[in-house]
């Protein structure tokens, strides 16, 4: 545990494992690797396997939606079985990821009620995401299990090189989990499974819409006995449905996979790029202001295939390009540009014993910056250039984290205990080793019933921004502490063949909390540590309308969430407005139902309510300040996708925020209206050719 704080200094698939008698169990003899990953969080027991036969499955030939006890998920540091994992993961399906009326992982996530995504524009083009009443820079974020998050500023983390087309399913651990994932998770970590094809064929996506949007995409696959591999691209751009919001974005992205009898070999490489109008983006003092980016990923796994033993490294490296400018027409007046390396080194593995399994593992991770404002500066001898314009990076900044792991799982009948610690080490930080430790712990009284609890510490250490950035209106603290948590949850889920509930409720403590925030009225922003304890409570359900009342058949399943958070500040330090921290949700939400009009016409729409705490200045038209502070206004927003399914062709129309409700994330930052698009979707299978 740390007893002293110290500044910062720094110039899937699832295994079948045992036999029973259940009509799936020969799955389980078989000791092979059965891909699901279609587990749906809206409906993780709304479909059983007792209810369709493999003879069914052959005819209908069409891929079903179970809940499987089995299910691997991502909550602890060796697999375990969705039944068995004594912390809940939330899973969005495949399924769902297409029923919406998405096409970004941004605007998916706002439909899981314990997140906060706090949207600049549509489709992606930035968004700051958040989990428990935390802030973006908070969460790990991870593409296949690889950390991909951006040390320069959580603002770009969520910028995927994957379309959400790409996309198998996604994961989300909610609560303080440094101990599975690393320093990064402070409030959750967010793990984005890429799908690979059961058969070779391609994939043609074309859209458009109100505001010039237009959005086209492409994906081919190979998929051999042993060898698969995926390549796929996107481009999309809009004039935005405001003033200066206009955005151009490209995507490309490629992944393989080799099975061999000993070892599977993963590897994935992709490429974004962004180039958009941020109207008012990082201050409503100036509505031009302009951003381009540029994001490289890359990465090598390797898994071995042991029945007792098993062994998994890993190797990868990110880089990312931002140009920001604060008057689009006068680059001159103030711009940054920042170069952002990170590349790591990770070993794990885990063995089967009659004590359990236990699971070893270690990562290196550098994080090195050159930019023309984050970091320190340097001699010119040892400037960069910069990739354009003859200009020249002045400041560096890099840092090293080392980081041991080691977990240990008890599964038996009823019971799962899973205690894990991570030693952590930080060249910001000296030489010390820091220890943060966990427990999860559930208990199944009966088959479809779970009870759960767990206890963990966690950690982050401030972006290059929050040390360094200077700017008009913000100001960097180079004495900032390292972010540190303490994390309690207690919950139960029920299942049953009609209807699930789930029901949380946690308590965060926070010591050394990050936050930007005005001392008062005609102050800059600084970035300081508080004290900060977020507490709540989230409640989901959902309920197959379809079973509960087969007669009819328009109907086919509901889902219903609510989250509620408090958060309480301990320092007596007086200040005028949080930018960030502060500004959490305290009502959210989020209700949505499948409807079928007749075997290929299906429909979704969904609902999201939003109450959120904390206060904005408010600026005029002409962007002066009003000097005014002014509270978040409550909101309500309903979207809908209707979709025709014809042969290998899916037909689409859809619309968000259906009653052009004025909507405000952050302050003095506005949101599009009503948006309708609409578009197609052609498959092409070539073994059907």
């Amino acid at each position: 545990m740390i007893t002293e704080t110290r500044h910062i200094r720094c110039s899937q698939t699832s295994r079948w494992r045992r036999f029973d008698n259940t009509p799936y169990a020969i799955f389980r003899s078989l000791n092979l690797q059965v891909s699901i990953g279609v587990l749906s969080f809206s409906m993780l027991s709304l479909s059983s396997v007792e209810n369709v036969t493999a003879q069914e499955n052959l005819k209908e030939n069409k891929l079903q939606e179970y809940s499987l006890e089995e299910v691997e998920v991502s909550a602890s540091r060796s697999p375990l079985s969705e039944l068995e994992a004594a912390r809940p993961v939330i899973v969005l399906s495949r399924k769902d990821i297409s029923a919406r009326a998405i096409h970004s992982i941004n605007d998916l996530l706002k439909y899981v009620v314990g997140v906060d995504v706090r949207q600049r524009s549509g489709f992606g083009v930035q968004t700051d995401i958040s989990v428990r009443g935390g802030t973006f820079d908070q969460i790990t974020i991870l593409l296949n299990g690889v950390n991909i998050n951006v040390a320069s500023t959580g603002h770009l983390s969520a910028d995927f090189p994957v379309a959400i087309s790409d996309i198998e399913r996604i994961e989300i651990i909610e609560g303080s989990a440094s101990r599975v994932f690393g320093t990064q998770s402070l409030t959750g970590a967010i793990n984005i499974v890429t799908k690979v094809n059961a058969h070779s064929g391609a994939d043609i996506r074309l859209m458009g819409g109100q505001y010039g949007l237009v959005n086209g995409g492409a994906s081919v696959n190979f998929t051999g006995e042993k060898l698969k591999q995926q390549i796929s691209s996107n481009l999309g751009r809009s004039d935005g449905a405001v003033d200066n919001s206009d955005y151009l974005q490209r995507k490309g992205y490629y992944q393989g996979q080799l099975q061999t009898k000993p070892v599977d070999i993963n590897w994935q490489a992709g490429v974004s790029s962004k180039d958009f109008g941020a109207n008012t983006f990082y201050t409503a003092a100036f509505s031009n202001q302009y951003e381009e980016t540029r994001r490289y990923i890359s990465s090598l796994k390797v898994k071995s295939k042991g029945k007792v033993f098993q062994i998994e490294p890993m190797v990868y490296w990110n880089r990312t390009y931002d140009h920001y400018v604060l008057v689009r027409n006068n680059p001159e007046f103030y711009q940054n540009y920042h170069r952002m390396d990170t590349y790591g080194y990770s070993f794990n593995t885990y063995f089967n014993s009659f004590l359990g399994r236990t699971s070893l593992g270690a990562e290196v991770r550098g994080e090195t910056i050159w930019s023309t404002s984050l970091g320190k500066p340097v001699d010119e001898e040892e400037q960069k250039s910069v990739h354009e314009n003859g200009l020249k990076y002045t400041n560096h900044d890099k840092r090293t984290n080392y980081s041991v792991f080691a977990e240990h799982n008890i599964v038996l009948k009823k019971w799962t205990f899973s205690m894990g610690l991570m030693a952590n080490r930080n060249t910001c930080l000296g030489s010390n080793w820091d220890f943060y430790p966990g427990m999860d712990v559930s208990f199944r009284p009966a088959k479809k019933m779970k009870l759960f609890a767990s206890w963990n510490k966690g950690m982050r250490l401030p972006t290059f921004t929050d040390l360094y950035y200077k700017s008009p209106t913000t100001s960097g603290n180079q004495n900032l502490k390292a972010e540190n948590t303490r994390s309690w949850s207690v919950g139960t889920s029920y299942l049953r063949k009609m209807w699930n509930m789930n029901v949380e409720g946690f308590y965060i403590k926070g010591t050394d909390m990050i936050d930007w925030v005005m001392y008062s009225a005609d102050d800059v922003y600084h970035s300081a540590n508080f004290k900060l304890d977020n507490m709540g409570f989230e409640v989901n359900s959902a309920f197959n309308l379809s079973s509960a009342f087969p007669q009819q058949r328009f109907f086919k399943n509901i889902h219903a969430g609510y989250n509620y958070i408090y958060q309480k500040r301990y320092d007596d330090i007086e200040i005028y407005k949080s930018n960030y921290a502060m500004q959490y949700l305290r009502h959210k939400i989020e209700a949505d139902i499948d409807l079928q009009f007749s075997p290929k016409i299906t429909g979704k729409v969904s609902y999201i309510y939003k109450d959120r705490m904390g206060s904005y200045i408010e600026y005029n038209d002409l962007h002066k300040s009003t000097g005014e502070l002014v509270d978040y206004k409550p909101y309500s927003v309903v979207d809908a996708k209707l979709t025709y399914h014809i042969n290998a062709i899916q037909l689409f129309l859809e619309a968000n925020n259906i009653f052009n409700v004025e909507t405000i994330d952050l302050g003095n930052i506005p949101q599009s209206g009503r948006w309708v698009r609409g578009g197609l979707i052609y498959h092409i299978n070539w073994n059907a050719i």
